[in-house]
């Protein structure tokens, strides 16, 4: 990279990985760690990086970094939204909007879903983005991380895209979109009314989707807080839980974690997905 702007950005990136610890990461001490921080390795590690490619980084050399890659570094390193803009700025990216892909994550959400390894967490965006999902809501729910664009949104893929619907059995789906609209509605409402992404998104769907459009002209209104629902899983069939929402002060971000529903075999469906891990999951073809 080699400008004033890309050593600034190696300069930081060493000082926010001195302060965080291995236990605020998950991350176990480890013998003979010659500083309190993390390793180099390990902030590549959790932001999916070569480490390789995390050391130039440091140095203030090699390619320019995406705008996942930023996204990632500020989740690894618990930024707070003020830092990770400023790392963005370093790094000669625009900053993005709240509610991209790119989006920075809570960091009382991060913290969270990190102490909840034996349960499928993720935080998503009011409008349905998938932010950040641990190993047991990748399994139970696939990958979730890899859309770009209105694409992003599940809500959107729901409604534009027929294989999204199978993640639910087919005597659900009726349900599952009335409440995808009235909480979609509740989202836009409580928005700025200077905001564009969620009345693009809105637009979208009322031209391309007739169901939507029904729904949307019915005006139920009801942010998603506590579901019950039933996840057609490749491997283990129908898996019931209880979808429990954690909702930021601004109401942007949700943390989600799934819990068995009593009265069915899913506390050991969960146990078993705990088991196969996400490795059934890509042999299935999820």
């Amino acid at each position: 990279m080699g400008s004033a702007k890309y050593t600034e950005l190696g300069a930081f990136l060493r000082s926010r990985r001195d302060r965080i610890r291995p236990a605020d990461v998950g991350l176990p001490a480890g013998p003979r760690r010659r500083v309190p921080g993390l390793r180099r390795e390990e902030v590549a590690q959790l932001a999916g990086a070569s480490v390789d490619y995390y050391n130039e980084l440091e140095r203030g050399a090699g390619s320019k970094p995406s705008d996942q890659m930023i996204a990632a570094l500020a989740r690894a390193l618990r930024l707070t939204a003020d830092e990770r803009d400023y790392l963005y700025r370093l790094a000669d990216r625009p900053v993005p909007a709240s509610g991209g892909v790119t989006a920075h994550v809570h960091p009382g959400m991060l913290d969270l879903i990190q102490r909840m390894p034996s349960t499928p967490a993720q935080v998503i965006t009011d409008l349905h983005v998938t932010l950040v999902q641990n190993r047991l809501a990748v399994a139970l729910l696939g990958d979730q991380s890899g859309f770009r664009g209105p694409r992003a949104s599940f809500v959107h893929r729901w409604f534009t895209e027929p294989e999204a619907r199978l993640l639910y059995p087919e005597a659900d789906h009726a349900t599952q979109s009335r409440a995808f609209v009235a909480d979609l509605r509740a989202a836009a409402a409580r928005r700025d009314a200077k905001d564009t992404e969620a009345a693009s998104m809105i637009r979208t769907l009322l031209h391309s989707s007739p169901e939507f459009a029904a729904l949307w002209a019915e005006h139920d209104v009801a942010f998603r807080r506590d579901d019950r629902k039933r996840i057609r899983h490749p491997a283990l069939g129908v898996v019931e839980v209880n979808c429990l929402n954690l909702f930021s002060e601004d109401g942007r971000q949700r943390l989600l974690w799934f819990t068995p529903a009593l009265g069915t075999d899913s506390a050991d469906l969960l146990d078993l997905l705990a088991v196969l891990g996400t490795q059934d999951v890509l042999e299935s073809g999820a």
